[in-house]
């Protein structure tokens, strides 16, 4: 735990100089400087640290998805002596509107988990910060880390943590400092404890008794004789409302923890002038909180298990299934369904999804395969196994590591979807650097529905095996110089342009380019799907229809693209900047779902954010992976 800082007013400041100044035994060159402002750069850091001495690296660790600055970095000298000045001198100076925490790094993190070392101080004084608490407490050996504990405006919450370097320093602080006074206010300095530690001890010893259910007649001395059967009370107080009647609930506080116990075992549950009394241990609001979650989702869980693998998930519904007993109909014929239930906003309007469990495994399996894609009025129906939420995260959390794992080279022709004219380029789709492209097959051309033959645009110079390289900027300039070829030949309406298209590269030859269909063929292809388009328009049918209808007369690659290009503006519109990433991970669902999303914006708002939450979990993996790997290569760095 990182320990705080504190204004002292004992702690000569000869020792404590003379203290801070000693590096821990086998001190290493790296740094961790903490409590940085977002806002805060490499460069800045390094005109800092570099005038201490010969600087190898400075990292300022970042959010992998958001690329916002954590507020902590480290710095890398030469050697450790230089590392162990700049502990010295720049510790606690302002970066920004800031004070900087520095301390060493470990990469071993037993130690700062062990405890060893490490004290606990409380009430401390407003006022003491950071620097004022290391400088108290510094006089009695090297401080590893220190620390007050502030709130979210940075005010100090009056207690803090030091940890030193050995628990012989650790144990001498306690012996000095505890009880004295710090900014004219005692403070108490102790060893620390952990959490779990200190709640399993509060539940084997504790001394102040909850109780309820009492009669409201009773009074606080009634109830005081009641527990005093059981040893010494120190007091006991009934709760009251603001006319001053009895809440029937409060507390009692025994002197001996043991007579608090026999009173809890004793007394609860017992029948007092004709109440049944309840009596337990006093708990924290945040105890009794956590202690009611974990129950409740026990039953939750309790329940969950026996539904599992006879509950079914359904989605797509039609309009027309507007009720329980239609939705019990539609699968009476598989089985005995012990539920079914519609889904319902605040209006009572069908959300369009709901559940269907059955008495056995096997009927809700025979539904899952007869039902699943089955067209019901005008909507392909999707219908599943009911998975917690939790569980489709993993799932999609689990797809996405798979991809990145599976790392290499970037395919070397991406399918790549423009985005409608006026907007900035984007690509759905498009993996992460090191990721294999989302499982899409390399293609010399792209054909969208509808597109004429002549406007369809060949990769030129595609290389197998060779990554796309450069920026936004130099593919931009790739599209403009194909798009003005492109105008030339009836506009640039529907245009498919390649970002790795630079010509021919010396020594590697180009790919042949594959004609996909004849002009006439295209021609006749376009026409059929504008009028099914059309068709699905004047019948009042909805896009999603007018797209399935087109995905029957395709094959599953053309599926894949038509389904991408539709969906991937209405994720932009929630997602812009991560908007390809999210595209391909919805794209991996069922056929049916992808098209229930894109007729459904709150659905297809529930998967982003979910798909979201597993992007930024895997990066935060990554990120902490990243930076092992980082740490591992700065120790093992030779400095010539």
């Amino acid at each position: 735990t990182p320990p705080p800082p504190a204004p002292p007013r004992a702690a000569p400041a000869a020792a404590a100089a003379a203290a801070s100044t000693t590096a821990p035994a086998g001190a290493s060159s790296s740094l961790y400087v903490g409590d940085l402002e977002p806002t805060i750069s490499e460069a800045q850091l390094y005109d800092i640290f570099s005038t201490i001495g010969p600087v190898v690296s400075i990292r300022v660790c970042r959010d992998l998805v958001t690329r916002r600055s954590l507020g902590y970095a480290y710095v890398n000298y030469n050697n450790s002596v230089d590392a162990a000045r700049a502990l010295e001198v720049l510790n606690f100076t302002n970066v920004g509107n800031k004070p900087m925490r520095i301390m060493y790094s470990h990469r071993d993190p037993s130690l700062r988990k062990s405890g060893v070392g490490n004290i606990f101080i409380k009430n401390l004084d407003k006022s003491i910060d950071n620097k004022a608490l290391y400088d108290t407490f510094s006089a009695f050996g090297p401080v590893l880390s220190c620390k007050v504990k502030t709130d979210e405006q940075g005010n100090s919450l009056g207690h803090g943590f030091v940890q030193y370097e050995s628990a012989e320093a650790a144990q001498q602080a306690i012996d000095k400092v505890n009880g004295m006074l710090l900014n004219d206010q005692q403070v108490t300095v102790a060893h620390f404890v952990r959490k779990s530690e200190r709640q399993k001890d509060a539940e084997n010893k504790y001394t102040n008794v909850f109780f309820k259910n009492i009669s409201e007649e009773a009074t606080e001395e009634d109830v005081q004789k009641e527990f005093e059967a059981y040893g010494t009370v120190k007091s006991v107080a009934i709760m009251k409302d603001e006319a001053g009647k009895s809440k029937c609930f409060g507390f009692a506080d025994f002197e001996e923890p043991e007579a608090a116990q026999k009173a809890v075992d004793e007394l609860n549950g017992k029948s007092i002038a004709g109440k049944e009394w309840y009596v337990g241990r006093a708990q924290k609001k945040a105890e009794r909180q956590a202690e009611l979650k974990a129950k409740f989702e026990a039953e939750r869980k309790e329940r969950l298990d026996k539904l599992q693998g006879v509950n079914l998930y359904l989605k797509n519904l039609d309009d027309q299934v507007v009720d329980d007993s239609k939705l019990r109909e539609l699968f009476a014929e598989f089985g005995t369904i012990t539920s079914c239930l519609i889904m319902r906003d605040a209006q009572g309007q069908s959300k369009g999804s709901g559940f269907v469990a059955f008495s056995t495994p096997e009927e809700a399996t025979r539904a899952v395969t007869e039902m699943n894609g089955k067209m019901v009025g005008a909507k392909p129906l999707y219908v599943a196994l009911a998975q917690r939420k939790e569980e489709r995260q993993q799932r999609l959390k689990t797809q996405f590591s798979n991809r990145i794992q599976q790392g290499g080279t970037v395919p070397s022709v991406p399918p790549m979807f423009p985005p409608p004219m006026g907007q900035a380029q984007m690509f759905y789709g498009q993996p992460p650097p090191g990721v294999m492209g989302m499982g899409y097959p390399p293609q010399q051309m792209m054909m969208r529905p509808g597109m004429p033959y002549q406007q369809m645009m060949p990769v030129q110079g595609a290389q197998a095996g060779v990554p796309r390289q450069g920026g936004g900027r130099g593919r931009r300039n790739q599209q403009g110089q194909q798009g003005s070829m492109g105008r030339g030949a009836g506009g640039n309406r529907g245009m498919r342009y390649a970002t790795n298209a630079r010509g021919p590269v010396p020594g590697v030859e180009p790919l042949p380019v594959v004609a996909q269909a004849p002009p006439a063929a295209a021609a006749a292809a376009a026409a059929a799907a504008t009028g099914a388009q059309d068709a699905a328009a004047a019948q009042g049918g909805t896009p999603a229809l007018g797209l399935a209808q087109l995905l029957a007369q395709a094959n599953p690659d053309q599926q894949r693209m038509m389904l991408g290009e539709a969906l991937y503006p209405l994720v932009e519109q929630l997602e812009p900047a991560t908007a390809g990433k999210v595209t391909g991970m919805l794209l991996e669902m069922d056929q049916s779902e992808v098209l229930h999303l894109i007729e459904s914006p709150d659905a297809l708002r529930a998967k982003v954010q979910e798909a979201m939450t597993v992007l930024q979990q895997a990066a935060a993996q990554a990120a902490q992976q990243q930076q092992t790997t980082v740490e591992e290569q700065l120790t093992n760095l030779n400095i010539a």
